[in-house]
């Protein structure tokens, strides 16, 4: 894991900007990682590439996470910062292992949810329809008294079980802020999605990036190639010369 240059910055930017969730998150990880090919990385749990996209973010953007949400209750708009050393969280077991668990006389093995499985879902479709196409998906196996039961035939509370569990054994996957109304004192938790959350980072850098290329190649005639070669440094005081 490294951190993306301006140039591969801009590179990845073009690439996904077109690209579903899921579809982003592989793109973002292949610029980085040197030693994965791209069918490990399609393989990584959910919990494990938002590890490696944190560390994608710590390393290219900073340690630190801007966030902002709304208060459910009156719309008010809050701000927060955490540190990425504060919301990494260990992994209860080994992501590509499946797992079996005994709930309501159903004996059930399943996997975890990885980015092909995320990528695969319909970003036109409601939650509740990806949820039963990871289920689909993910589940290696339900038998009961025997009998084998397909994934659109357990019951309810046998979902959730399998849900918990994959909560349990990739913790890094739902990660939750406690949050609290400074306005109307209402209290919320809201889910940070780290794909979004470092594309949003990156695409705003890349905005950026473009803006400075444009006004130095307008001051001096450089190539986009000779001002994405300079340290970012650089690139500032030459700005500054630009504009006075």
């Amino acid at each position: 894991m490294r951190a993306l240059s301006s140039a591969e910055l801009l590179t990845v930017w073009e690439l996904a900007a077109n690209q579903a969730p899921g579809q982003r998150a592989l793109a973002l990880l292949a610029a980085c990682e040197d030693e994965a090919s791209p069918n490990q990385l399609a393989q990584l749990s959910i919990g494990e590439s938002d590890a490696r996209l944190l560390a994608l973010h710590e390393r290219t953007f900073g340690p630190r996470l801007a966030a902002v949400s709304s208060c459910p209750a009156c719309n008010e708009t809050l701000e927060f910062e955490i540190g990425i050393a504060e919301i990494r969280l260990p992994s209860s077991s080994q992501p590509n292992e499946p797992i079996e668990i005994e709930s309501m006389d159903y004996h059930l093995r399943f996997r975890l949810p990885n980015n092909l499985d995320i990528a695969s879902l319909d970003p036109a479709a409601d939650n509740r329809s990806n949820r039963q196409q990871l289920l689909r998906r993910c589940l290696l196996g339900a038998q009961r008294a025997g009998a084998e039961v397909a994934a659109d035939d357990l019951p309810p509370d046998v979902v959730t079980a399998i849900a918990d569990h994959m909560a349990e054994a990739d913790p890094q996957a739902d990660v939750q802020f406690a949050l609290a109304c400074p306005e109307c004192g209402h209290n919320w938790n809201t889910a940070l999605d780290v794909t979004s959350f470092t594309w949003s980072e990156l695409n705003g850098r890349a905005i950026r990036l473009l803006n400075d290329i444009h006004v130095l190649a307008l001051a001096y005639g450089w190539s986009e190639a000779d001002i994405l070669s300079m340290s970012a440094a650089r690139r500032q005081i030459y700005l500054e010369l630009a504009t006075q």
